[in-house]
């Protein structure tokens, strides 16, 4: 038997009744608030924490007097929760001191959700940096380093290659139109295109529907009386992977960095082709933060050229080819060759200490095993000559040391001296054991939110929706009475679900959402002041209650559709196209809509059906007496 036009079959209000529980389960972590707590992780992603370190905690903090709340053990850490701020403060210290530079003691916030919600999986929503406080850096890459170094790289590795193939040229350099060979006869000529074009990987791209494979280089051939020239460049393909390999690779290395400094849910990611944004909620020591992820350490090893007559020339402003001039930390100038016999990417372990001898602070380094044979035939080759350790920052470059190298040096196994003190060693240490950059980059946008203004900004937040949330309320219950309550009811059902959709996908709540929040709270309210007022406009024209109840639901359907698919696409391209801020807003404008309509077409037609559906007589709608209408 089907339903009368004003009835609801009983599984749309199962519908309604679960969906309306389930939000409020999924919604409940978010009144718990959050407990202060540490994050102890190993320093190498991907190790496991020792057992031993969680009976070290224990007994630290319990000799201090400082009660744990909750320990939580997981595979990739130990989560401790505290009583107070500066609990925390002073167990962070202790447990460093404790289980020492090995592994991350971070400072974190832990929801205070019971148990059995949390093993449903019902979280609360995270809090953005204008919320919590915490600092914000947009980085630039110097995207024009990345192409030099690139075709460095390509005039080394094909110098190399043809060195192996005995292919004779008689000069080669780098110039402002790429790498310049000189041949002797063109056959000579053909085969080092040959050799040096398989040494770059082409692109398929489609033309006129056809693939094509692309050349990852461009050549360009001329000829003179006794000399044939080949100039090769990389294409805009190639070009176009460098980049991106070096953005890929510097997120990389933010990530191991920030992971070292001891920061909780932070945020890494990329905006637009050659920028990084970097949010670290609940920071603390913003100082340290701008300290070690500003610094752009790269490390590289050259061979320093010692011959005086070089050094001459260079220290005259007329430096010969090949070579370049750094100072070193006593601002004496070093001549070293430009080409890089190893990077920090061979790097796998770096860490503080002191050398017995001199009792100065030095950094002792782990090579990988293509490093340390590489390492190993230059210290064979090199016995009675200088190696330079380059270290490459921001805005200098500076020559680390330059040590004579006495005798072979294998086992992968390095020592950097010249450390000013145990701080600058230990820093050091930080940055090229969390990799090395493809490529610098450069702070162009800083931006620090205390604690305090968080906050502020939370209490501002709420205070808005709420004084927004009690004056839509006294509205409609005036203008459209009873009808006006089940609008308010079905607005309150509408803010439950979209707080609970939001805690669902783990959403990172900002001021922008809380806007959006606000905004969502009117889009919905205009939703349900419409159907009411299309409920009117067919008792004015002389419909029966129940018919107008009906008629009026149905109307309004269509126009709420149009006029939400419209917002939706808005919401959908500020998602597309927008970062950060917008996208968080986007993406609680969309969730917005959805909610909005669910709960105007379903939760408040299926109360209004519950009470006047059954009714076989209706002498007038509580729906307002703006007007008043004979129903008769």
């Amino acid at each position: 038997m089907n339903p009368q036009p004003n009835q609801f079959s009983r599984w749309k209000y199962v519908v309604i009744i679960t969906s309306v529980l389930l939000s409020l389960i999924y919604t409940l972590p978010n009144f718990y608030g959050e407990s202060p707590a540490l994050q102890v992780m190993p320093i190498k992603s991907g190790d496991k924490i020792d057992t031993s370190i969680l009976k070290s905690i224990e007994t630290i903090l319990k000799d201090s007097n400082i009660n744990i709340n909750k320990l939580i053990i997981e595979d990739i850490g130990i989560k401790v929760k505290l009583g107070s701020v500066e609990d925390q403060l002073k167990a962070k210290k202790l447990i460093q001191e404790v289980i020492g530079e090995s592994h991350v003691v971070a400072l974190n916030l832990l929801p205070n959700s019971p148990n059995w919600l949390t093993n449903i999986g019902a979280l609360p929503m995270h809090l953005g940096l204008d919320l919590r406080g915490g600092v914000h850096f947009l980085m630039q890459l110097d995207m024009a380093k990345a192409k030099d170094t690139s075709v460095d790289n390509l005039l080394l590795s094909s110098r190399k290659e043809l060195q192996a193939k005995k292919i004779p040229y008689f000069g080669s350099k780098k110039t402002d139109k790429g790498i310049h060979y000189k041949f002797k006869n063109e056959l000579d000529r053909a085969n080092a295109k040959e050799v040096i074009m398989s040494l770059g990987t082409g692109r398929e791209i489609k033309v006129k529907r056809i693939k094509k494979k692309t050349l990852a280089f461009e050549f360009t051939e001329t000829n003179s009386a006794n000399e044939f020239t080949l100039t090769v460049k990389p294409n805009v393909y190639t070009n176009e992977d460098t980049q991106t390999l070096a953005l890929k690779q510097n997120l990389e290395t933010l990530n191991n960095r920030i992971n070292e400094l001891g920061v909780a849910e932070p945020v890494i990611q990329q905006q637009g082709a050659d920028r990084i944004v970097v949010q670290l909620p609940g920071v603390q020591d913003t100082a340290k933060a701008k300290e070690i992820i500003g610094r752009t350490a790269m490390l590289e090893m050259r061979m320093v050229e010692d011959n005086q007559a070089a050094f001459d020339l260079a220290i005259a402003g007329k430096v010969p080819p090949g070579l370049e001039v750094f100072n070193d930390r006593n601002g004496q100038p070093v001549l070293v060759k430009k080409r890089v016999v190893l990077t920090g990417e061979r790097i796998t372990d770096a860490a503080p200490g002191v050398d017995n001898q001199t009792k100065r602070s030095v950094v002792s380094i782990s090579l990988d095993s293509v490093g340390a044979n590489i390492f190993k035939e230059i210290t064979r080759k090199n016995v009675g000559n200088r190696i330079a350790l380059i270290l490459i920052e921001k805005k200098s470059t500076e020559v680390v040391t330059a040590p004579v190298i006495k005798s072979e040096i294998g086992g992968g196994r390095v020592q950097i001296t010249g450390m000013d003190n145990a701080q600058e060693a230990t820093d050091i240490a930080l940055l090229l054991r969390a990799g090395s950059l493809a490529t610098p980059m450069e702070i162009v946008e800083e931006r620090t939110v205390g604690p305090s203004m968080g906050k502020d900004n939370i209490d501002r937040g709420i205070k808005s929706t709420i004084w927004g949330f009690m004056a839509i309320i006294a509205m409609m219950a005036i203008y459209y009475m009873g009808f006006g309550l089940v609008s308010v009811i079905a607005l309150s059902v509408n803010l439950i679900f979209l707080v609970a959709l939001l805690s669902m996908i783990q959403a990172t709540l900002t001021l922008p959402g809380i806007a959006a929040i606000a905004l969502t709270l009117g889009m919905a309210i205009d939703a349900n002041v419409l159907i009411n007022e299309r409920i009117r406009d067919e008792i004015r024209n002389g419909n029966t209650p129940q018919a107008s109840i009906s008629i009026g639901y149905e109307k309004a359907w269509g126009t709420l559709l149009d006029s939400n698919m419209t917002t939706m696409i808005a919401g959908l391209a500020l998602f597309a196209f927008g970062s950060g801020p917008i996208k968080g807003f986007a993406v609680v404008l969309i969730l917005g809509i959805l909610t909005s309509m669910y709960s105007a077409i379903w939760v408040s037609r299926g109360i209004v059906n519950y009470i006047y559906g059954n009714r076989r007589t209706i002498e007038k709608l509580s729906i307002g007496e703006i007007f008043k209408v004979n129903n008769n």
